[in-house]
């Protein structure tokens, strides 16, 4: 039996069951059959036991060229809050240099203070690499310091070039918490899509690193929501317009997520890859796979023009990220619990106003806003319409349990058409203060209505922007 037992540990591709129905008829042959009926026992249970270990297999390898990184994310993630900056090698982040004070985000100036900060603790590094380059044997402490970071020997170009990669990085932990208590109420529903969609479940971790699971979220290049869906990306996969935009709703935006992951994997048939992609692009990471084959010879050796710091580190921070979520009260021990909120769902059938239905519910309107983040800013202001068909979210309260079935907007608040929105085709020497002034709208209003960037040059001539409807027109 021991022998059978070798056999079946090897598990060697089809000669594992070819092994092991030799083993059995060798013990119908020698043994008596009670003695084989025990045996063929525990050859099924063994079976089923390599059968689970298989099927259990790693999705998410983590090569050892990219642990150092790893750990220095994790830390990030679970030691270093937002008011830590952390000074290291962009190359090399776990070359970390000195840890340095900041202001709190939301305290005055804070922007400008953090800013000079970096600025300063980055020149002193610098001044130290140089003092390296002309003293290299020094007994000062911050030269003796660097040199133990940088790991003798060390040339002067090696040191030219590492003073090109002094950067600073801001704590998350604080960020990291509040998105584990944001992730509560979807957390379960996320994983579930990724299993129905055969895909690997700790995916659903991923909007750790994209949006810390603001379902609010808004990037310098447009991408918003928990999954950062560019509005290019996002009408391959959602409902995009003045009235809904899906890239918010953390639900529909999931499996729209699930869906270009999948496609990701089955093009580059690895996870690593696949997950790389999704903030560096696909066509990116089959040009890097094409000329340097694995994830591991990518990161090490790959140089592009776009394969900068946020691509190269996006696989590290989700495996840190993954880390820190699926063992969070490790490193969260005063992390509230918090349950997925139980809703119903009601279909539009036709286009309601956002407060007639709340009122028709008996609900504030801040409740029935945050179910259904996907309505855009014109439809809760009332300038807009909740469109038809539209799968609109309520809280399952225990007096609603009745409406489970049955529940309804009625056909005294529906209308057969949407309320139109204006439009306006920009000029020469037009601005966004300008046009809101002229058509007396709110600034913050046509920004949303547009879903342009809040910041940097918003308009074009010949753009043609959708106007709100002015407060007097309602």
């Amino acid at each position: 039996m021991s022998v059978a037992a070798d056999r079946l540990n090897r598990q060697a591709g089809n000669g594992f069951i070819v092994d092991l129905m030799r083993s059995i008829w060798e013990m119908t042959i020698v043994h008596c059959w009670r003695d084989y009926r025990s045996y063929l026992l525990s050859m099924i249970i063994l079976f089923l036991v390599a059968g689970v270990k298989t099927s259990a297999a790693e999705p998410f390898p983590n090569p050892p060229v990219i642990q150092p990184v790893v750990d220095f994310w994790l830390s990030i993630y679970t030691r270093y809050d937002l008011t830590q900056g952390v000074i290291h090698d962009s190359r090399h982040p776990e070359i970390v240099y000195d840890i340095i004070e900041l202001k709190h985000p939301r305290e005055p100036q804070a922007h400008r203070i953090n800013d000079r900060r970096m600025r300063q603790a980055r020149a002193k590094i610098r001044r130290n690499l140089d003092l390296l380059i002309r003293l290299p044997r020094s007994d000062a402490p911050d030269i003796q310091k660097i040199a133990e970071l940088l790991g003798e020997p060390f040339t002067p170009a090696q040191i030219q070039r590492a003073k090109r990669r002094i950067r600073c990085q801001v704590g998350q932990r604080d960020r990291f918490r509040d998105g584990l208590v944001r992730s509560g109420p979807y957390i379960g529903t996320i994983r579930r899509i990724f299993r129905d969609a055969g895909l690997p479940e700790d995916l659903a971790y991923l909007p750790h690193v994209e949006s810390s699971f603001n379902t609010l979220a808004h990037s310098k290049s447009g991408a918003v929501g928990i999954w950062q869906f560019t509005r290019r990306t996002g009408r391959h996969f959602l409902h995009i317009d003045h009235a809904v935009d899906e890239r918010f709703d953390p639900i529909r935006s999931s499996i729209a997520a699930a869906r270009l992951l999948k496609t990701n994997h089955k093009r580059l048939a690895s996870w690593p890859l696949a997950i790389t992609a999704y903030n560096h692009g696909i066509a990116g990471m089959r040009r890097a796979k094409r000329r340097h084959h694995s994830y591991a010879a990518i990161f090490a050796n790959y140089r592009s023009r776009r394969f900068r710091f946020a691509s190269r580190n996006f696989y590290p921070e989700f495996l840190a990220a993954r880390q820190a979520a699926a063992h969070a009260h490790l490193y969260f021990p005063d992390l509230p619990s918090s349950g997925e909120h139980a809703t119903t769902t009601v279909v539009a059938a036709g286009f309601a106003p956002f407060q007639s239905v709340a009122d028709h519910f008996r609900l504030d309107a801040a409740v029935l806003r945050r179910l259904n983040p996907s309505l855009r800013p014109a439809v809760l202001t009332g300038r807009q319409h909740i469109p038809r068909g539209y799968p609109l979210r309520l809280p399952a309260h225990e007096w609603q349990y009745h409406l489970a079935y049955n529940a309804r907007i009625p056909a005294a608040l529906l209308t057969a058409q949407q309320r139109s929105n204006p439009f306006y085709r920009v000029r020469r020497g037009d601005t966004i203060s300008a046009i809101a002034r002229r058509h007396n709208v709110a600034v913050s209003d046509l920004i949303a209505a547009n879903n342009l960037p809040k910041r940097g040059n918003r308009i074009f001539v010949n753009q043609k922007l959708r106007l709100p409807i002015a407060k007097g027109r309602l």
